[in-house]
């Protein structure tokens, strides 16, 4: 072989030449499956599931199936689920399949991949035991190749625990509104075959200052160790490096190095490739790449394999993030799959693709949201294939609520999660802790992974700078200021109400904590004001809409109710330019669980609910809202006397670089829906920032409920964005009714 660096050309020839050998076998698909009650296997298997999937999915149904998906008629009021109070009893899951291995893979290694599965895996190959693992989150690989029979079907047997047999050494937290952990092998499944030296991981990571990806990998040598004194302890291989375009397949970059990899061992190597007036990824151009990675030795290929990636940087500056060095506000939502993997809605979607995509890439876009957290779990590994290819950026987040794990498997597991999920480009922030304090977590262990990946952000749960001081690279602030968790909840709201749509409101703690620290603020959970979606109340939320609209309140009364709050408490945080980014909480999640989601009826056809359809409007990039407080559904103002005067501000929001501008439409509709009242303004917003415009109105002379409408067009836009707000006209004890406005 040519010793010199490889010309594009000629590397993109060696290297197709090597992918077209078929390396890897997909062992998706149907498996047989049964459970049991001890630790021995089936004597036969009754069942047949899925894979990926979860045991819920088996068929015919496991015995325990209706004990998972207990429906509740309605919900009481619960603050949290203990672990131990188990609705089930644990089994063993068993997983059996066939697979032919022709002869041609005689020779080489094997190498048996499980990209996730809950909870204790433990795998055998024709009838030997290969190893086992803790892992939930991060793959699971056992070396398969002395096992194995050529032209000959092998049989594979897996078995998975329960989470309560989780080994208290492992990084696995609790959910406490969780009630149900399912188990199941819940991704990819495959067999990746080599030489005798493989790549066990490939992490693409850019550099767009240095103009560069840097390769990383672990090559995973097959050789036995040293038996004897004076035997090898390395051997000498080639690394070869292309970058192609993902879609065009054009190499635009190629580097080949020799180094040596030790026997029996993984050798991290690190290899900048220098890629230069690279197009960076970002939501509006989700460009990306595709590094492709081979391991030679003595002129032969051991293994190639692939990593999509795009360059692109997330970082701060003072108190905002910034992509690819620009500033960017950031709007959206979370997702938390594994709480939905408890509904009984849940069944297969997770894993159907148009589904998928339709909940990542499709509805996002429409709502103006750019991220979303992927909260308290991980997902399957295609999700963040399609938040790359969609420009959807992630707050990727690690199981870790309530404290669970040593230090030393905290710090595996975590560093594995690194090098397995950093190829995504849409991963723009590492959540290693929700609502908690760790400091080995947050002083010890993200200093090291940064190290390992520079070009994203960590977030380490409620601790800030009076924990990690300069380690604090941003905060995670979670401003309910309608919870409702006290024992009088209408004792202690009437006593303390809240004014719902005063986009000056400071939120007490919110206002002390986090609005005063230098470092960016994501607010990516608020709003308790959760519905399941038959319009029922959550478990947190039953007091909230008893105290607001009664206990025989309609579904309908409650989602106008969840609309309208959700909206105004998204304007108030948008409002504050001091805030660098919302996400609402709950995008998916369990429909019968504590909390609720954005959806209605049946959960395939992801039907927007009522507040879904109005985060068109409080989400928009640029939008005008009314700085008024509620009189509906607020108790502690009077009503207007008829014919006074009413003023009040407007605040235009930028989250643009561009200064930009329009004209809102302020009308005051009566409650027949019927304009009392209207005016016109031009509005002017600088970059990221906020205009301010006094107004004043006469309210009219009779009693009534009025709803005080803005309409904002953008400049060059064709829809307006709207703002609301309920007024009360008149004497303090007549009924008032309102006009519903449609998002």
């Amino acid at each position: 072989m040519n010793k010199k660096i490889l010309t594009p050309l000629f590397l993109f020839a060696l290297i197709e030449s090597a992918a077209q050998r078929p390396d890897t076998l997909n062992l998706n698909g149907r498996w047989k499956f049964d459970q049991t009650e001890n630790a021995f296997p089936p004597s036969k298997f009754t069942r047949k599931i899925p894979v990926p999937g979860l045991i819920s999915m088996a068929e015919p149904k496991v015995s325990q199936y209706d004990a998972l998906f207990r429906k509740p008629d309605k919900a009481v009021f619960s603050s949290a689920h203990n672990l131990e109070n188990l609705q089930y009893k644990p089994m063993y899951n068993w997983y059996f399949r066939k697979v032919r291995i022709g002869a041609a893979r005689k020779g080489m290694n094997a190498v048996l991949t499980i990209q996730k599965s809950m909870f204790v895996t433990r795998v055998w190959v024709n009838g030997m035991n290969v190893g086992e693992s803790m892992h939930c989150y991060t793959p699971i690989d056992f070396s398969i190749a002395k096992y194995l029979k050529y032209d000959a079907e092998n049989e594979i047997l897996i078995q998975v625990g329960d989470r309560a047999w989780l080994p208290s050494e492992a990084a696995g937290g609790t959910d406490k509104e969780k009630v149900n952990y399912l188990p199941g092998i819940w991704d990819n499944v495959f067999i990746s075959f080599s030489g005798n030296l493989g790549i066990h991981r490939l992490l693409a990571l850019p550099d767009i200052k240095k103009q560069e990806v840097s390769v990383k990998l672990q090559i995973r040598s097959f050789y036995p160790p040293q038996l004897l004194y004076g035997a090898p302890m390395t051997d000498s291989a080639t690394v070869e490096i292309s970058i192609k375009e993902k879609k065009s397949d054009k190499i635009v970059a190629a580097v080949r190095k020799r180094v040596l990899a030790k026997r029996d061992n993984l050798t991290a190597l690190e290899i900048p490739v220098p890629l230069k007036n690279a197009h960076f990824w970002s939501p509006d151009d989700p460009f990306l790449y595709t590094a492709v990675v081979s391991v030679a030795e003595n002129g032969e290929n051991s293994q190639t394999k692939t990593a999509h990636f795009g360059m692109r940087e997330f970082g701060k500056n003072g108190k905002f993030f910034t992509l690819n060095h620009k500033k960017i506000m950031i709007r959206g939502t979370n997702i938390t799959l594994l709480r939905f993997f408890e509904d009984p809605d849940c069944k297969d979607l997770p894993w159907n693709r148009t589904w998928v995509k339709k909940l990542l890439a499709e509805i996002p876009k429409e709502k103006n949201w750019n991220m979303m957290r992927i909260c308290v779990g991980q997902v399957p590994d295609f999700w963040y294939e399609i938040a790359d290819e969609s420009g959807l950026m992630l707050q990727n987040e690690w199981l870790y609520w309530q404290n669970h794990g040593w230090d030393d498997e905290i710090r595996r597991e975590y560093t594995d999660w690194v090098w397995s999920d950093g190829n995504h480009p849409s991963i723009v922030i590492w959540d290693g802790i929700n609502e908690n304090y760790d400091a080995f977590i947050g002083a010890t262990l993200i200093p090291e992974l940064k190290q390992l990946d520079h070009t994203r952000m960590w977030d380490a749960g409620y601790m800030t700078t009076a924990e990690l001081g300069s380690l604090d690279e941003m905060d995670e602030p979670h401003p309910y200021v309608d919870i409702a968790m006290q024992d009088n909840y209408k004792e202690f709201r009437d006593k303390n109400p809240y004014p719902l749509g005063d986009l000056d409101y400071d939120g007490g703690e919110w206002q002390e904590k986090f609005l005063s620290s230098s470092v960016p603020q994501l607010v990516n959970e608020y709003g308790w004001m959760w519905l399941w979606r038959d319009g029922s109340p959550s478990k947190l939320t039953v007091k909230n809409y008893d105290y607001y609209l009664g206990e025989n309140a309609s579904r309908d009364e409650r989602r106008e109710l969840q609309a309208y709050s959700l909206q105004l408490q998204t304007e108030w945080l948008r409002a504050n330019r001091n805030v660098a980014g919302v996400l609402q909480f709950c995008y998916l999640t369990n429909n019968y669980g504590f909390t609720g989601d954005v959806f209605i009826g049946d959960i395939k056809n992801l039907t927007p609910s009522p507040m879904l359809k109005w985060f068109t409007h409080c989400f928009a990039p640029t939008a005008l809202f009314i700085n008024l407080t509620d009189e509906r559904y607020t108790k502690h103002l009077a009503p207007h006397k008829p014919g006074s005067k009413l003023n009040f501000n407007l605040y235009a929001i930028n989250d643009n670089p561009t200064s930009t501008g329009g004209r809102a439409k302020l009308r005051l509709l009566d409650p027949q829906g019927k304009e009392v009242w209207k005016a016109t303004t031009d509005v002017k917003i600088p970059p990221y920032g906020k205009t301010i415009l006094p107004t004043d109105l006469t309210l009219p002379n009779e009693t009534g409920g009025f709803v005080l409408l803005s309409e904002f067009t953008e400049e060059g836009k064709q829809k307006a964005v709207l703002s609301r707000r309920y007024l009360k006209v008149g004497d303090g004890n007549a009924h008032f009714n309102f006009f519903k406005v449609e998002p």
